[in-house]
């Protein structure tokens, strides 16, 4: 093979895999995760979850307000750290902002929604767990170590109002952001009410399986290496992702200037994507079988009663200020999560498996250990880094240490930590850097002993 064919090759792995995830039932987990962080950054008072983070907060309060307010505010990896930064200058104390730096990424809901769906239920719920209860512990340690530090800084800041804010959060955001979790929760549950299809017809002709045919041709499935294929229900999604893209850049971008008719184009594509994506399709001789399933029902009820509720009990204002957060995610993600599947379907095709497999094939603490440095050292924005686990996983990694890596990647990247050394100093970063790595460490460990 001369490198003309071999550069070919890597570019058809590399555009292969992009397809193949676009095409596959990520789809039913990315766009319902999108609009509920954008509702939550954009309808949620955030005076509500900060007025819980202050030194003087009973721990059993405001640790675990620090741990779910990540959740809540729905924060990335890029968006943690001006949040920390400011809740801790304005008086937080320096456990509950630390437990706070460390949860929120980890608990993000599109980073959990996307890792259930795409490594496995056990990781998502594992990352969860785990980041929560060492998330606190790293806390308190620091609150421990810095004990003295931590009560000047508190008397500097005790004229900060922002602990004393106080917020309801309305009953309609409650509702509304239920809906949301409710389409996201129908269209990734692998549950037997979800999948079981009730009626199934068939568009006739052998067109389709000639379609899939060329399909696999162009992007041959390699189920050993994690890589799905498309098929001819995915196809049609990438089109309706492409025309979704096309419509957003007119309807969201000026979203402050009001609706217009391109806005309700794609909330429209963006409906029937989600409709059309719950369908159960498979391709036969003669023809395309469709069948109709609880998750087709439970997507349009609840997409029917979002639009319902957006309609009716919220203000243009908010109705605007939701879909803005929205497209901020988006911009701010999905061109990131583009190059880093490229990238990683690339590197799936070049990295020898019997090197991961060497490295962190078993759990044992040197594997996690070099998960965790990995994760410092190779840091990939929210999303991106669950293809590249992916792709770990598929080469050999065992799930101890992948989880190892998931904990530390969005923590301890060397940009982060360059950032919490200004805000709190070169000490406490120093410390709270080898407390981030022993407890990831032990994360991977943990699990990797309880699945064994």
């Amino acid at each position: 093979m001369n490198i003309v064919e071999y550069l070919l090759n890597l570019l058809q792995s590399g555009l292969g895999g992009l397809a193949a995830y676009l095409a596959a039932h990520v789809l039913l987990c990315l766009l319902p995760a999108f609009f509920i962080a954008g509702a939550l950054a954009a309808l949620l008072p955030k005076e509500a979850i900060t007025r819980y983070l202050g030194r003087d907060a009973p721990k059993w309060i405001s640790y675990p307000a620090s741990a779910l307010g990540g959740f809540l505010l729905a924060v990335c990896s890029c968006t943690i750290m001006p949040l920390f930064a400011s809740i801790y200058k304005k008086g937080a104390g320096l456990g509950p902002a630390i437990t706070f730096l460390f949860v929120g990424p980890a608990v993000n809901i599109l980073a959990i929604s996307f890792t259930g769906v795409q490594i496995g239920l056990d990781i998502a719920l594992a990352r969860i767990l785990l980041s929560i209860i060492f998330g606190v512990v790293i806390g308190l340690l620091m609150a421990w170590f810095f004990r003295k530090d931590d009560a000047a800084h508190a008397a500097e800041a005790a004229n900060s109002q922002i602990f004393s804010q106080k917020a309801k959060i309305p009953t309609r955001t409650v509702v509304f952001f239920l809906l949301l979790l409710g389409t996201l929760l129908a269209g990734t549950l692998q549950i037997e009410l979800f999948r079981n299809v009730f009626y199934e017809f068939t568009i006739p002709g052998g067109w389709a399986a000639n379609l899939q045919n060329g399909l696999d041709t162009l992007i041959p499935p390699n189920p050993g290496l994690g890589v799905e294929g498309v098929s001819v229900h995915g196809l049609f999604l990438i089109g309706l992702l492409v025309l979704i893209g096309l419509t957003a850049i007119k309807g969201f971008k000026a979203i402050y200037e009001g609706f217009n008719p391109f806005t309700y184009v794609t909330l429209g594509l963006i409906t029937l994507t989600l409709v059309v994506a719950s369908f159960a399709v498979t391709t036969a001789d003669n023809g395309l079988m469709v069948g109709l399933n609880g998750r087709l029902v439970a997507e349009v009820l609840f997409l029917g009663a979002i639009w319902y509720l957006g309609a009716r009990y919220f203000s243009n204002t908010e109705r605007e200020e939701w879909l803005w957060e929205t497209w901020r995610f988006v911009k701010q993600i999905i061109p990131l999560l583009l190059v880093g599947v490229f990238v990683a379907s690339i590197a799936r095709a070049l990295i020898p498996a019997v090197w991961i497999q060497t490295i962190a094939g078993s759990n044992t603490v040197w594997a996690n250990l070099a998960g965790v440095i990995f994760g410092v050292f190779m840091y990939f924005p929210t999303l991106v880094e669950v293809p590249v686990a992916q792709t770990f996983l598929s080469l050999g990694m065992h799930r101890g240490p992948l989880l190892a890596y998931l904990l530390a990647d969005p923590e301890l990247s060397l940009q982060s930590i360059l950032i919490t050394n200004t805000v709190i100093g070169k000490k406490k970063t120093a410390v709270y850097v080898v407390l981030v790595a022993i407890f990831s460490t032990l994360a991977g460990l943990i699990f990797g002993w309880f699945i064994q």
